[in-house]
């Protein structure tokens, strides 16, 4: 078949680890043999990041707002071992957290959902889609090793000067602190963003803080929400017949593993972070899980919603053969393809996004995993194949897909 175009190039951020290594993979057999791919390339693998002070990342976050969508591999997120390990010159931020900051949007993660494993919570019957807050708190915090014998305040300064001081803590021994921020405006973007997207999915929307103990930081994300679902979407939810639903986050968890799923479960950043995660394996694996941001202003970025599988790749360093789940960044690429081709009209590009993610999900319900997977099946006949092995699976079915599509 012609290779499908691509006239406008989408934002391609390479990563770290085995997903480094999955990403060419998925670009050799899946991508490059269709399309004529066309990316402007950011590599965010460390070593770059340490070789460009980390200003990689902030042109590939400035770079999707230029073009409107991107597509960006796992990253790691050094501790003071990475820092070790990698010879840093510092430890620098999430790269996912400054990505986050710049676009300042919602990200959204759903589980892929495929016949022959049942999720390991027996009440739940359909995806539960996790919306988590993508901005500000502590992925963009300030810290400190405090000293013994050291007083612990913040202090605000208006723009006249005037400053308010806040006691926090005095410190006897040594401790840590922390400093953590969001803003009215980005919360109000997460709400309407959620909002919208209950509406776009006919789904309800809950949402849960810990206002209770959390009285002005997590209390200002709750009025905020009433505020502009009151004024703006409570008209639109109550004649679509969907519900907003607000409480504390420790009852969000008990409700969510009573619940059967079928509904957007908002959450702060770290919530979100935290729970998605759960959620995606509770359904199968963190490797079968969707996660797109949506900033305020329309723009995408896809991701895979777990980390660099280090563990998988100090293995491949060895030598030996890995079992690594794709899905996850494969539906990365897809959902990208698919929102570059909607952005542009570009119908081919759609049926290509369409036809991998058929494939893929045909190439497990038609017994064919990874082993991770392989230890949920519930059906007789399996085959467990290596990492790259199962990309090639999927790539057969993906001819098989595109010659009905196109």
């Amino acid at each position: 078949m012609q290779k499908i175009k691509m006239p406008v190039p989408l934002v391609e951020m390479d990563g770290d680890e085995m997903t480094r290594i999955i990403w060419d993979m998925i670009k050799q057999d899946l991508l490059l043999p269709y399309i004529e791919l066309n990316t402007e390339y950011y590599d965010l693998g460390l070593p770059y990041r340490d070789e460009t002070d980390d200003q990689v990342t902030y042109d590939a976050a400035n770079a999707i707002k230029k073009y409107g969508v991107g597509v960006k591999c796992a990253t790691i997120t050094p501790n003071a071992q990475r820092v070790e390990e990698y010879s840093l010159k510092e430890m620098y931020k999430s790269p996912n957290g400054t990505i986050r900051a710049i676009l300042d949007g919602t990200v959204f993660r759903a589980p892929i959902v495929v016949d022959g494993i049942s999720p390991s919570v027996k009440t739940w019957k359909k995806p539960i889609t996790i919306a988590r807050h993508a901005y500000g708190d502590v992925y963009r915090n300030t810290e400190y090793r405090v000293p013994a014998n050291t007083k612990f305040e913040m202090v605000f300064t208006a723009q006249d000067g005037t400053e308010t001081k806040l006691p926090v803590f005095d410190y006897e021994g040594g401790g840590v602190a922390q400093g953590m921020y969001n803003t009215d405006k980005s919360i109000g973007s997460f709400a309407r963003s959620c909002f919208n997207y209950a509406l776009d999915t006919k789904q309800d929307l809950w949402f849960a803080t810990k206002d209770t103990i959390s009285k002005i930081y997590d209390h200002t994300f709750k009025d905020i929400f009433q505020e502009i679902y009151d004024a703006e979407y409570k008209e639109k939810f109550e004649a679509l017949g969907i519900e907003y639903f607000y409480t504390l986050i420790d009852d969000a968890v008990a409700r969510v593993i009573r619940s059967e799923g079928g509904y957007i479960w908002a959450c702060k950043n770290y919530d979100g972070d935290v729970m998605s995660d759960m959620v995606a394996t509770a359904f199968g694996s963190l490797a079968m899980m969707t996660s797109v941001l949506v900033s305020p202003d329309g723009n995408y970025e896809y991701e895979a919603a777990h980390g660099t599988v280090t563990r998988h790749f100090y293995r491949h360093q060895a030598g030996e053969q890995t079992s690594t789940n794709s899905m996850a960044t494969i539906f990365a690429w897809s959902g990208a393809l698919r929102k570059r081709g909607e952005l542009d009209q570009n119908g081919a590009l759609v049926k290509f996004a369409e036809a991998l993610e058929r494939a893929s999900i045909r190439t497990i319900e038609e017994g064919v995993m990874t082993k991770d997977l392989a230890l949920l099946w519930e059906k007789d006949d399996k085959t467990v194949v290596d990492t790259h092995g199962f990309i090639c699976e999927i790539a057969k079915r993906l001819d098989e897909e595109l010659k009905e599509a196109l």
